[in-house]
């Protein structure tokens, strides 16, 4: 069974925030490899902060990912469901370099 079995059609919102232990060259490595794997699923809309467009299947592999990347007594990650309707729940204030996860993106 591949990972297509796993992803469902249903995509949700989530947002990843992490806090890495930075003062090793170990933790600065997680740090890069935590924002690389959130960066393959979402965008980055602040330094540790990700948001994500994600169905089930999609968010259990990030949170596998991330799992055994951390150091679990030095780093702290979180995850926020925001759910299908997560439009009415965000808010923007200051400067937006973001793009909308909704939209074909163009480069």
């Amino acid at each position: 069974m591949g990972i297509h079995h796993l992803c469902g059609s249903d995509k949700m919102f989530v947002l990843i925030t992490y806090d890495i232990n930075t003062t090793t060259k170990e933790g600065r490595k997680r740090l890069r490899d935590v924002a690389k794997i959130c960066q393959n699923y979402g965008q980055r809309v602040q330094n540790s902060v990700f948001e994500c467009k994600v169905d089930e299947g999609q968010f259990r592999i990030i949170k596998y990912q991330l799992d055994n990347t951390i150091d679990h007594k030095k780093d702290s990650l979180r995850f926020y469901r925001l759910g299908k309707n997560y439009e009415k729940t965000v808010e923007q204030m200051g400067r937006n370099e973001t793009y909308n996860i909704e939209e074909p993106l163009i480069l």
